[in-house]
């Protein structure tokens, strides 16, 4: 048998190990980009609960947190923690995600909204 013989086959292979290496980038950048997007949606909730909250801050401070709960609500996520000091809102918001082979992780995003000094 010739060496030409030996190598019968191994083009179906290489092919297989190049389709299975872009599948994996391919499965890599589709995960960064959820993950980016979640972080970009966490932290916009953020801001407009923050925003919710500072609109209430003075005039009804125990109401204020509830319409930032609201909010984030709305926007898919948790509000994890709301403090109002004097004018100044700030919240906290959380929003869990599930990876491939890395399991569940959760986000958090943060802003705070009050008047300009």
């Amino acid at each position: 048998m010739s060496a030409k013989g030996n190598d019968r086959g191994s083009a179906t292979l290489w092919g297989v190990a190049l389709m299975t290496l872009l599948m994996a980038v391919a499965t890599t950048f589709a995960v960064v980009g959820s993950v980016r997007v979640a972080r970009h949606r966490v932290n916009a909730a953020a801001d407009l609960s923050a925003l919710a909250a500072a609109k209430l801050a003075l005039i009804d401070p125990e109401a204020a947190c509830t319409q930032a709960a609201a909010m984030a609500s709305e926007n898919g996520v948790e509000l994890a923690n709301c403090t109002i000091t004097g004018e100044v809102a700030d919240v906290w918001t959380a929003l869990q995600i599930t990876l491939p082979a890395l399991g569940t992780r959760t986000l958090n995003g943060r802003a705070r909204a009050g008047p300009a000094p």
